[in-house]
């Protein structure tokens, strides 16, 4: 059973044409105290100054309170505009949950009416800032597949509903059958946890990330300068870089603390946060490319990362990345358990092996195509790790020999491919091959292939993707699929290259 069942609260129930619902009332203090809290800190600074610089004996008795009076006057009007703007901000916010849309309603001057397909929606997060947390309020947001730029919130509903409210949106998402004895009644799907963080494993990451590569560097440079100059009093100009070095420390810690991985029938769901809680829900389906990444740092304890891109979250360059990050920090063991979850088909026997070779193996292991020796004139330390193989149900390329990294892309998520040649590279009988997926963090791209190679991948990538389109054609995970049967994938035997091949600048086909 859900934890809001176990709690006595009643299912959610989805609404129809005729109800609507409002946020919490408390909504706009907990969005409204960051703006009062600005105006104290501008205005009480100048009062201080003030009363430093004149004292409060200065003058005579009636300009003696002026600094305070002028203070208070400032921040209670303030306090009541922000107050009203909040309050009518609230006033005028509806939403609605039908079986197949979302409705928001917001504005009050500026009306907006928003609408989103059930079927359509990509990603659920439940967030809790550090105020709403005290007021056990949660924020929903939830993407469409559009690169995030109609991601609809609702700010703030207490915990409980905003739980219930993403169970209703992601069964209606999924094709739950409605229960004709209890029409538009959801419960929170349970949950299995997979795998938690532990604390000492976040904060050794963050100190052996890129982080610490570039306060090497400004170090490095510091020293330099001192010796170069003879003056340590240079050091004072680092000081900024060091403070920003600082922040980003704390906010990768803070962000991946507490990570925990489990697995629903709604979804992946991730949880993570140390004084701002996220809670995570990635359909199945909706994943459109993996990247699986390693630092030089991380390669002496074996720990990689892993994004994924998904329709609606675009880059997020927000929070650090953090919503387009599946697992922070990691071992191949996890990493593996994770890949499970969203790709519980990889389309190989032994996907430890092959997976593993991508990350880590000898040039051609597990039957991955690399580089031919003529690119090792423009690119002679990662020739041998610039790679590719295609399983049954997936792309995989792979690059990097410092900084290594392993893209995976369903068949089926191919959105269109690309092969792309320069004067050199043209000269060197080379092309790379780029495959286009959704807005994201991962871009999947093998560097360097012979011309023989680029263009046999392209043609029987685009085959493969066609075929797994045709297949995987239902949306809602949760309802009867319906499976059309697959047509063979013929080998297609590599063309001669030609004169016109050889000077070709980019071919792309989409889908």
């Amino acid at each position: 059973m859900s934890e809001d069942v176990l709690d006595g609260e009643q299912p959610f129930t989805t609404d129809d044409t005729e109800t609507w619902h409002r946020v919490h009332p408390v909504s706009p203090l907990v969005r409204g105290w960051v703006a009062v809290v600005a105006v104290i800190f501008i205005f009480g600074r100048n009062s201080l100054e003030s009363v430093f610089s004149e004292g409060w004996d200065g003058g005579n008795a009636l300009t003696r309170g002026t600094p305070a009076l002028f203070m208070a006057v400032v921040v209670g009007a303030a306090v009541v505009i922000f107050g009203v703007a909040f309050f009518l901000s609230w006033r005028f916010t509806r939403y609605q949950v039908t079986d197949e849309h979302v409705h928001i309603n917001s504005g009050i001057v500026f009306r907006q009416q928003r609408r989103a397909r059930i079927d359509r929606v990509q990603a659920i997060d439940v967030a809790q800032p550090l105020v709403a947390r005290a007021f056990g309020l949660a924020e929903l947001k939830f993407e469409v597949a559009d690169g995030g730029k109609s991601a609809m919130k609702l700010s703030f509903l207490k915990l409980g509903e905003a739980k219930r409210l993403r169970a209703a949106i992601l069964a209606r998402a999924a094709g739950v059958a409605i229960d004709p004895e209890a029409p538009g009644q959801v419960q929170e799907a349970p949950e299995s946890h997979v795998l938690a963080l532990r604390p000492g494993r976040i904060i050794g990451a963050a100190f052996l990330g890129s982080t610490t590569v570039l306060a090497l560097c400004v170090i490095a440079a510091a020293l330099v300068a001192v010796a170069w100059s003879g003056k340590p009093g240079v050091l004072v100009g680092a000081v900024p870089i060091f403070i920003g070095i600082g922040a980003a420390y704390w906010k990768n810690i803070t962000g991946d603390f507490n990570f925990r991985v489990a697995v629903s029938p709604d979804g992946v769901r991730l949880h993570y946060g140390l004084l701002e809680t996220r809670s995570q829900t990635i359909p199945p389906g909706r994943v459109q490319a993996v990247g699986i990444s390693q630092g030089p740092l991380w390669r002496l304890c074996g720990w990689y990362r892993v994004h994924v891109n998904v329709a609606g979250y675009g880059t997020d360059s927000s929070d650090h990345g953090s919503r387009t990050v599946l697992l922070p920090v990691g071992t191949l063991d996890e990493v593996m358990a994770v890949l499970g979850l969203i790709f519980p088909d990889p389309g190989v026997e032994n996907p430890f092996e092959v997976f593993g070779a991508g990350l880590r193996g000898p040039a051609d292991a597990q039957g991955f195509v690399h580089s031919p020796r003529s690119a090792r004139w423009i690119d002679p330390l990662s020739w041998r790790r610039n790679a590719f193989r295609a399983t049954e149900t997936a792309l995989l390329c792979r690059r990097g020999v410092i900084f290594r990294s392993l893209q995976v892309v369903p068949h089926e998520r191919t959105q269109s491919l690309g092969l792309r040649q320069g004067p050199l590279m043209a000269a060197l009988g080379l092309v790379d091959f780029e495959l286009h997926s959704t807005a994201g963090p991962i871009r999947p791209l093998v560097h360097h292939m012979s011309l023989a190679n680029g263009l046999q991948l392209f043609d029987e990538q685009a085959a493969r993707a066609a075929t797994a389109r045709r297949v995987h054609r239902n949306e809602k995970w949760l309802a009867t699929p319906v499976v059309e049967p697959a047509l063979p994938v013929e080998p297609v035997e590599a063309p001669a290259a030609t004169e016109q091949q050889l000077r070709i600048k980019e071919q792309e086909r989409g889908y």
